[in-house]
């Protein structure tokens, strides 16, 4: 992917001037062009002040055994920590409760029981979908239009033409490619599929892992067609299944609940416009795996060191800033669905913008902008999310550092916001995705090894932070805050948000959909 470049135009019809900067835009008028200088802020956020809360972070995490997941006294102590700052620095602080069931799979088994015998490991090699059904099933497994030769493309199970002469009793093997899961799922279901086994698609997609074991979804807890064990499986395993003879599976899918209770933690500027609220959020949980603290320790230490810049200067800022600290993030984006899912159709259009900072700190990471005008993955976020790209694009233009944009997937909160119709954007600085060549070449560090070797992982520790990189997003995202803070008219498209509606994006949390 190539550095994104800015399109030209007249300043009246195709840009607006904010925080002294020109920023692209769609129509017109988009914002207000205030002349905010950010560079007092941007000065005060130094990697010294955001390894202090990270370190903060890890000590609590080490303090309540090595984590800060949702529901549990390290992720507690992680929000008195973040309550107690930023109420000693002025800001009005709530807690909004809420609560959900907690899935788990932990105790499912996939084993062949003819032509041979063989157990295959719960993770490693296999992983239910996202709202299966459970239960144990034994049967034939038959293929359903599978694709294993040339680039693998493949519409697998897509159709219900695609199960002509499928036995009913039989176990469905489908290909992943080309539909939602839920679709695929439903179909062999609707044939008389007893289990449905997906498999990786075994080809090379940017940004996705199609040879190995994945998380997919069935995309809402709504899916009942007589629900039955429905799991994923990779491309190695899959192809195993389609060219042995005979071939039976016992599937036992387990599914386990436990009810969350938990919050997130809102602070609030105590000046500027409610009916033109900022909202900046990052999650405040970690995986139960590890302390969190590149995800997103990074995105919480940003948040605490702008807000708490903000007051030391003194800074009065047009519209409310709402920093918020989304609880259940690693659960399935539970906080700040909960947060969106509560707001009124009036409530929703009193939201200037949303900001999202996940993850900015990977020791082997990059500038990822995320991609609001949709020129680079063809998903755009609502109208308006444009500018907030451009915002972040020619700021770290006026820093002399390339960046790469990311696609609007949704994994992670602002998901919410723009299937509402908010305006939104932020940054990211890498996940799983191994780096390649030419990022090495805009970025530093390795290629062929992870943005983020330490990916929800117990290594994710104080440690794992690249603290150049990091202190260069957090002063991109504290430049941002204030220059969506000190605009004095709507970003294009707020004023049309609604009511929470149906957005699909290619990923629900960390699920896939398709």
């Amino acid at each position: 992917m190539n550095h994104r470049t800015r399109r030209g135009g007249t300043i009246a019809a195709s840009a607006v001037i904010i925080g002294g900067l020109t920023v692209a835009a769609v129509g017109a008028p988009a914002l207000a062009a205030p002349t905010a200088d950010t560079s007092d802020l941007t000065e005060a956020v130094t990697a010294a002040g955001l390894q202090t809360h990270l370190d903060a972070l890890q000590a609590i995490a080490t303090a309540n055994g090595g984590n800060r997941a949702a529901g549990t006294p390290g992720y507690l102590a992680s929000l008195e920590y973040v309550e107690e700052a930023l109420g000693e620095a002025g800001y009005l602080t709530q807690r909004q409760p809420f609560s959900y069931e907690l899935i788990d799979y932990e105790g499912s088994t996939l084993d062949q029981t003819a032509p041979g015998d063989e157990s295959y490991a719960f993770e490693d090699d296999f992983y239910p979908m996202e709202y299966t059904g459970s239960g144990t099933v034994e049967a034939a497994v038959q293929a359903v239009d599978v694709n294993l030769s040339g680039d693998r493309a493949s519409t697998s199970g897509c159709e219900s033409a695609d199960f002509a002469g499928f036995l009913a009793g039989s176990i469905a093997l489908i290909q992943r490619g080309s539909c939602d899961f839920s679709v695929k799922a439903t179909n062999a279901v609707a044939a008389g599929a007893v289990g449905v086994v997906i498999f990786n698609q075994g080809n090379d997609v940017e940004g996705d892992d199609r040879f190995g074991v994945f998380g997919g979804t069935l995309g809402t807890s709504t899916w009942t067609a007589t629900p039955v064990p429905v799991i994923s499986t990779s491309f190695e395993v899959g192809e195993e299944f389609v060219v042995t003879a005979g071939l039976v599976l016992r599937i036992d899918v387990v599914t386990n609940s436990t009810t969350i209770d938990t919050w997130n933690l809102l602070a609030d500027t105590p000046t500027g416009r409610t009916d033109r609220t900022v909202v900046v959020g990052a999650h405040l949980d970690s995986v139960p795996a590890g302390p969190g603290i590149n995800d997103n320790g990074s995105g919480t230490a940003s948040l605490m060191e702008t807000a708490l810049h903000l007051a030391d200067l003194g800074i009065e800022t047009e519209n409310r800033i709402r920093f918020a600290f989304w609880g259940g993030e690693e659960d399935g984006l539970q906080g700040s669905n909960h947060y969106v899912a509560q707001l009124s159709k009036a409530e929703v259009k009193e939201h200037l913008v949303n900001l999202n900072f996940d993850m900015l700190g990977s020791p082997n990471g990059g500038r990822f902008v995320y991609d609001g005008d949709g020129d680079a993955f063809g998903t755009t976020g609502p109208n308006g999310s444009d500018v907030v790209e451009g915002v972040f694009d020619d700021w770290f233009a006026s820093q002399n550092l390339v960046t790469e944009p990311t696609a609007f997937d949704g994994r992670s909160d602002y998901f919410a916001f723009i299937g509402a119709g908010i305006p939104a954007g932020g940054l990211f600085s890498g996940a799983e995705d191994i780096k390649t060549a030419e990022q090495v070449t805009k970025f530093g560090g390795t290629a062929g090894v992870a943005l983020d070797p330490c990916y929800h992982q117990a290594c994710d520790t104080s440690s794992n932070i690249n603290p150049v990189l990091f202190e260069q997003l957090a002063d991109a995202a504290a430049h941002a805050t204030l220059v969506f803070a000190d605009t004095q008219s709507s970003v294009n498209g707020t004023a049309k948000g609604k009511a929470l509606g149906q957005w699909s994006p290619a990923f629900k949390g960390d699920r896939a959909l398709r």
